[in-house]
């Protein structure tokens, strides 16, 4: 926990947000951690199955109270199962959101972005999304098509192409339409999120929306945190999910 909070304090998690331990006590022995994006019941099974003591996500278990505990539930299943098997659960959402190395600072780096910055600053060096230049501009139709490739997208919901080339981009992991006008504010003729309603896509000619997927904005922050714990205790029995695609979105 102390290695994980080091690259993203749990201080500066959103107000609304349950980042941090939710199951099991400090004082716990590790001896093994799993890493994933979501705590599904299947990646509790995936820890029992392989002996380990420890999982780590991204999005938290429990987001609020919960008012019972049932298998019917898939919160209440995976609860149930890791308290029985004495697993204890971690995770670091919006506070790995708020650092520039987090998630948001990944989807930078998967679109080659230079010159980068915390698009909404909250404080020196912390707050939610990156903003940054392309080395080039490219016209709209193109910045699609290699958004397309960068993030694996055989789809992906946009506001009408702008009609003038693309160079300045803003990026927010999840859901991200708080930002839309900051990153409007702060000259991106393009921004990327996760979670985009209906009348957001109304756009004028010179700014445009991109949803890039919810979970396909944040995939990156799993291998984050696996090398983090990785790296500081390189003899130490941790790795990622064999399960690793948890989107609960299909699209057909």
């Amino acid at each position: 926990m102390d290695v994980i909070e080091e690259f993203a304090p749990a201080g500066i998690q959103e107000k609304w947000d349950n980042s941090g331990l939710c199951i099991g006590s400090e004082s716990a022995d590790v001896t093994s951690v799993l890493i994933g994006l979501d705590c599904t019941p299947e990646l509790v099974d995936e820890a029992v199955r392989t002996g380990v003591d420890m999982i780590v996500t991204h999005h938290p278990l429990i987001f609020s109270g919960l008012k019972r505990i049932s298998p019917d539930d898939p919160t209440g299943e995976a609860v149930i199962r890791a308290i029985r098997a004495g697993i204890s659960i971690y995770a670091a959402h919006t506070n790995a959101d708020k650092v520039i190395a987090g998630v948001s600072g990944a989807m930078a780096a998967r679109l080659g972005l230079g010159n980068t910055v915390i698009l909404d600053e909250e404080e020196e060096g912390v707050g939610l999304g990156v903003i940054g230049d392309w080395p080039e501009a490219m016209p709209a139709e193109d910045a699609i098509r290699y958004v397309k490739e960068k993030f694996g997208l055989k789809y992906v919901r946009t506001s009408k192409p702008v009609d003038i080339p693309v160079k300045r981009v803003a990026v927010c992991g999840g859901s991200g339409s708080s930002l839309i006008e900051k990153a409007r504010s702060k000259g991106a003729q393009l921004y990327l999120c996760g979670d985009i309603s209906y009348h957001h896509f109304f756009t004028g000619h010179d700014f445009m929306l991109m949803d890039v997927g919810h979970y396909e904005s944040e995939r990156d922050i799993v291998e984050i945190l696996f090398s983090l714990i990785k790296k500081k205790f390189p003899n130490f029995a941790v790795r990622i999910t064999e399960n690793s695609y948890s989107n609960p979105i299909y699209y057909f």
